[in-house]
Order: structure tokens, then sequence, then C-alpha cells
């Protein structure tokens, strides 16, 4: 009987459950699909290793996280339907109902609703699985040879687990809510006169003006100091102290902006009587500025979301596009390792804030060593090497590449074609004033320098400087034919493209001179290179700058070593796979001078692990960017969504005495749709306008790297969110509509 009695209860109150409906089965459905990442990886046919499981952790994890948001999602639109059905529930009580049979009929409708959202959840999550291998395979650039239909009994698991969570949770609320509400207020719900209060308009507008100046401002100070990830180490702090006013004005502002609303749209439109007196526009401006004061704080909340969705996906997407579009020409070789010099910087530092006696076992470098000797060689397993010449000193080091063996592996045995880049900074030995800069070069030809480089150490290192004979032998380890380089004569390379690359580029193509260690140089070239430019591998780039010189000159400046990379290719023929494997646990002991080092190895990095580690980092920002975005924006829309459709039942009697006064139809909807329209584009636009300025900033940091392009994949996942938000707009339209023809309908009573 009380199955029946509930069942029938579902069905009549539908339209009730719709919001609450759709947004549980939006759950699921994301729930279920984005936590098969690792089946689809294993589908798209990516065999880079590790990577279904730590995207599938890493999702996993973030469920769990975004299941509570989900949870709070349901609490909030459970209220809205407890706040509907009050009177039916006391009508239940009235006619002899304990409270325990009414508990059960709710537990029952809970029952009901929670597996119809499951059921379709999972239907729809389990082709949106489907479809997002092929999103997958494209994002990491893959063909899918044998693509067959697949069930994930793990997605499954974890998202039921999480429909019980919410489940359980929003039962034990109901229950709670009849137990302690009294009957006669249940039955008294609907005859509650409406309470509307406004602010004083004036008070209201000058907090609305206060907030529109505390935003404004903190966009011009983001515009002006941009983001603190290229200060230096010395102005981080204050960086990030100045971020954080420029954060919190904005918050604040977007705050003040909605407390004020109200009393700006009453002055806004009293002004314009021809419009404030037609139709029904005096009674929507009245009815927006009362529920703008009760909800003004989660309109702010809201704004804030939508701008860290927006933000999040259409940023976090767009860089790793930057970073997949450039990875093969920061990748040259096969294998890279770098040794970095200790400088004066780097002595001062240590005795000053490391440890002293740390100190004094290092030596400032005054001259680059070779390399490729410290792996050529016998292997080794055992104590440090200590010799007077260095030449004779650096022998092969290479430890166990596997414990469990103890077989030993020489470099040698997988080097072909290889060659060292040494980098040297644009001062002599012991000196601390670079020569060459960005800032100089800039202010030579007139022009800004990129914002970019605001805060940055660039000016302190300025561009490196390496010998023409290295910089042709790695061209011809590419298949490029070498640059001839005269004794006045530079060449400025650049890997990480961008306003870098545009930078030299424009320096030499006018024609601009250098001056380094008192000799006048002139450009070898009217265009930077960037293609042959890279001196180790890396993710970003490894080459923000470099002069390169004729090798007689450099030998005569005797500039201060900064580092050597050894570029290696595999012997031809030889596997890839195998190669890696056979050198990946190998560790190069300290190389000493006299007893003392000159420096420290850098990374070691193949170009196989780059591409993986690229492609992981790639995966997890796209992923994540969407699955945390998809839900804030679901989150935001069904909080607007709750909030509309029970001002709309506040208001039924409102619109109720409109109809009884002779207000026809079109002109009651025209005010509903007015009114919802406010409450959700006006939040919209302020989370567009702040994404708008933060991708401004954000496009001309990236800009350094590459051109930051927001479109295709990027454009369609907006589009599909923003889709999402709308679709929540339409459905609380419809039902808005629809409670009022039914108030309407009602007969009037008191």
């Amino acid at each position: 009987m009380l199955c029946k009695l509930a069942w029938g209860n579902v069905r009549r109150a539908g339209r009730d459950y719709l919001v609450y409906l759709l947004t549980l089965t939006l759950g699921v459905t994301v729930f279920y699909a984005f936590n098969t990442i690792s089946m689809q990886v294993d589908i798209a046919g990516i065999d880079e290793k590790g990577l279904a499981q730590v995207m599938g952790s890493m999702l996993g994890d973030l469920t769990y996280f975004l299941a509570g948001v989900m949870a709070f999602l349901m609490v909030y639109a459970n209220n809205f339907i407890m706040k509907r059905r009050k009177k039916e529930f006391g009508l239940y009580q009235v006619l002899g109902m304990g409270r325990g049979r009414v508990a059960t009929i709710m537990a029952l409708e809970t029952v009901i609703v929670s597996v119809v959202a499951f059921v379709a959840g999972i239907v729809l999550g389990v082709g949106l699985s489907q479809l997002m291998t092929f999103f997958t395979a494209s994002l990491f650039k893959t063909q899918i040879a044998n693509f067959h239909f697949f069930f994930s009994v793990h997605a499954f698991n974890l998202t039921l687990a999480c429909m019980l969570v919410m489940f359980v949770l929003t039962l034990l609320l109901n229950l709670r809510a009849v137990r302690r509400t009294k009957l006669i207020e249940l039955m008294g719900a609907e005859r509650r006169n409406e309470s509307i209060k406004t602010r004083n308009p004036w008070i209201a507008i000058a907090i609305f003006a206060v907030g529109a100046v505390l935003v404004g401002v903190a966009y011009y100070r983001l515009l002006r100091d941009g983001f603190p990830l290229t200060a230096t180490d010395s102005k981080l702090q204050e960086a990030m102290n100045q971020f954080g006013i420029t954060t919190a004005m904005v918050t604040v502002g977007t705050f003040a902006l909605f407390w004020g609303l109200s009393g700006m749209l009453i002055k806004l439109l009293q002004s314009l009587r021809s419009v404030y007196w037609r139709g029904l526009n005096m009674f929507t401006v009245r009815q927006l500025a009362a529920k703008v004061n009760t909800v003004c704080f989660s309109m702010g909340v809201i704004a804030m979301l939508l701008f860290l969705a927006i933000t999040s996906v259409t940023c976090g997407m767009s860089i790793a596009n930057v970073m997949n579009e450039n990875l093969e020409r920061y990748n040259p070789v096969d294998v890279s390792q770098t040794y970095v010099y200790y400088t004066p910087d780097t002595l001062d530092y240590y005795k000053e804030y490391i440890n002293p006696s740390e100190a004094d076992r290092m030596v400032l470098a005054d001259t680059t060593v070779d390399l490729y000797p410290a792996w050529h060689g016998d292997p080794w397993h055992g104590d440090r090497i200590d010799s007077d010449n260095v030449a004779d000193g650096i022998k092969g080091k290479s430890a166990d590449n596997n414990d469990e063996t103890g077989k030993k592996v020489n470099i040698a045995d997988v080097a072909g074609e290889h060659v060292q880049i040494d980098s040297y900074l644009s001062y002599p030995v012991g000196g601390s004033n670079p020569s060459v800069t960005p800032s100089e070069m800039c202010k030579i030809m007139g022009e800004k320098l990129p914002k970019a480089f605001g805060g940055s150490n660039a000016d302190a290192m300025g561009l490196f400087v390496t010998p023409a004979s290295q910089y042709n032998k790695l061209r011809q380890m590419m298949g490029e034919e070498p640059v001839h380089i005269g004794h006045d004569q530079y060449l400025l390379t650049c890997d990480m493209g961008g306003e870098l690359v545009d930078l030299y580029t424009k320096y030499m193509a006018g024609g601009h001179t250098l001056t380094l260690g008192g000799h006048t140089l002139k450009p070898a070239a009217d265009k930077s290179d960037e293609d042959t430019a890279a001196i180790a591998n890396s993710a970003m780039g490894s080459n923000p700058g470099t002069v390169v010189v004729a090798d007689e000159l450099l030998s005569q400046l005797n500039l201060q070593p900064y580092s050597s990379s050894l570029l290696v290719n595999y012997k031809q023929g030889m596997d890839t796979t195998e190669a890696d494997e056979s050198i990946k646990y190998t560790v190069l002991d300290n190389l000493l001078v006299d007893g003392k080092e000159p420096g420290s190895w850098g990374t070691f990095i193949t170009r196989s692990e780059m591409y993986t580690q690229a492609a992981q980092m790639n995966g997890l920002i796209s992923y994540l960017a969407i699955y945390i975005g998809f839900v804030l924006v679901v989150a935001c829309a069904a909080i607007l969504s709750i909030q509309q459709l029970s001002n709309v039942a506040d208001g039924s009697r409102s619109y109720r005495v409109l109809a009884q006064i002779g207000c026809d139809d079109r002109q009651i909807r025209h005010s509903v749709m007015a009114q919802q329209a406010v409450f959700f584009l006006f939040p919209l636009a302020v989370g567009l306008a702040h994404s708008f300025v933060a991708l401004k900033v954000i496009i001309e940091l990236v800009s350094i790297f590459g051109n930051m392009s927001i479109g295709g994949t990027v454009g369609l996942t907006c589009a599909i969110f923003l889709a999402a938000y709308g679709g929540y707009f339409l459905v609380t339209y419809l039902m808005s509509t629809g409670m009022v023809q039914a108030a309407i309908a009602t007969r009037y009573s008191e």
C-alpha cells in the first residue's frame, strides 16, 4: 500500500522532482564516464606505462570530492521538494497517518527517484564513455585499432558508492524535517504571506558603485602586475602579497555588486519611466529587488564558481595544447644529461642560506668539462674520484641497472651521435653583470619588455653564450646544414617560440649589434633559430635565449661557465625501448677537480620519458579541467534553478492576484522570464568578465612558449558547459510557468 502511494506521489509530483532528477542523473553520468579512463586509455592504444593507473587514481580521488559537492546540491534540491509538499505531508497526518508512515513514504519516494536517476545516469554514462574513448585517442594523438563496447565494474561500483552516500544523507534530512516540523506549520505553509523587503536604494547604489570600483581596480592591477609566476625568489613574497590583495579586491567587489544590484535596478528603471510603467515591469523590478536581497551572497558565490570553471577549462586545456604542439622541438635527441656549474652567486647562496660546510667542497668553475668521458668507460659502483687532471679524472660511472642481478651497463654501449653544448653567462669568470639582456635589447629597439619578463630573473642572468662549432654539430645531428658565423658576428637562438623568438628575430632583422667582452658583433642572419635551438630534452623548452659566436672569439672572452648539456642519439638500428631500459637507472657520481666540485649533475631524461610525462600531464590537465569545470557549472545552474523555483513557489499568490486583476498569461510569463534571465545571466556575465581578464593575462604569460589558442576542443567543451547551463535555465522557466499556471488555476481563498 505504501509503495503504491509513494509511486503515485512520484508520478504526480514529477515536475517537483525534475531538477532533483536531472542533477542526480548528470552526476551519475559524469562520475561513471570519467572513472572509466583506465579502460579508455587501453582501448585507445595508448601504451604509456603507468598512465592508466595514474589518471584513474587521480580522477577516482577527485570523484569523492565532487560527490560531496553533488551531495550538497541534492540536499538543496530536496529542501525545495519538501517546501513544495509540506501541506501534503500535513494532510497525511490529519487523516490519521503517523509520522513513521509519512517518513516511510518519503523514504520510498527517495528510493524510487534515486533508482531512476541511477539507472538513467549509468545508461548515459556508458554511452558517454564510449564516445570519450575517441576524445582520449585524439588527446593523445593515437589511432583506435580495435574499438569494442566496454563496461567498467570499477566505475560502476565507485558511482554506486557515491550514490548510496547521497541517498542516505538525503533520506536522513527528510526524516529529520518530518519529525521536527509541527503539524500546524505543515498545513499553513501555503498561507504564509510572502515577505518582500527592499533596501534603501541610495545605499544599495553606493555599495554597487564601490563594488564596481573594486572590481575595476582589481582588473587594472592584474593586467599591470600579472600572476606572480615569473617573480624572482627575492620578489616572490611581495608579488604573492600583491596578488592576494588583487584577489581580495575582486572577491569583495563581486559580492558588493550583487548586494547593491537591487537598488541599482530600481533607480535605473525608475529613471526610464516609459520602460518602468510599461506592462508588468514595475512588478518585475520589485520582485527582482526583493529576491536579490535574499540571494545576493549565493549569486556572488556562483559568479566566482563560474569564473573558476571557465578559466580552469580554457586555461588548462590550452596550455596542454601548447605543450603538445612544441614537444618535438623541445626534445631533439634520444637522451640528454645536463651539468650545472657553480657561479659566484651559487657559492654565496650556499654560504649564507644553505650550509657553509657544503660550500667548502665547492669551487668556482672557470672552465667547462667534457661530459662524455663521464659516461664512457668502465662501469662503476663505488667512491668519488679525485684527480689533478680533469680529463684523466673524469671516468665512466654508471650505477647498477638492475639491483637484483647486479648487471652493469655502459652508456657507450647505446650511444651513437652525440654533442656537448656548453652555455656561458655573458660576463667574465667571477663577474656578475651580464652584457646581453632582454631589457637592453628592448631599450635599443625602443620596445617594451614583454610582460612575461616582468619581475623575472631574465636580466640578472642575461642571455647564454655558446660556441658555433657545438651549435653546428647539433644542427648536423638534426639533419640541417651548418651556419657560418664569422669572428665579428652573432646568431640568436631560442627554442621556446612565441614572444621570445619574435623579440630576437626583430632585433636581428633590424641589424642591431651586440657588445660582448668589448667586441662589437653584428647579426649573422635576419631570423632567430628555434628549430635547432634546444640544448636539452625538456617539457617547456631549455633555451630561453643564446648568443652563438665564433669559437675563436669565445676562447678570448674568458666567460663564466653556466652549464653543459650532453645530447645523445642511440646507435642506428637500436631499439629505443631496450636502450631506454638499459640506462634507466644510470647514476653519475660527482666530478671533482683538485678535490672540489665545480658543479653538480642536472636533469637526466630520455625523449621517450619526456613524451610519457607530457602525455600524462596533458591528459590529467584536460580531464581534471573538464571534470571539475562541468560539475561546477552543473552545481551553479542547479542552485540557481532551485532558488528560482522556490521564489516562484513563494510568489504564487502574487501571480494569482495578477491574473485576477486582468493581467494576461503572456505578460505574466514575460515577467517570470525576465526575473529568471537576470538571475541566470548576471552571475554568468560577471564570471565571464573575470575570466576574460584572467585569460588575457594568462595568454600573455603563455605567449613566451607559443601562441595560446582558445578554440577547437576547448571551444567545444565550453559550448557544452554553456549548453548545460542554458538547459537548466530552460527547464527552470518551463517548470516555473507550469507552477504559475497551477497557482492561477487554483481557487483563491484565505
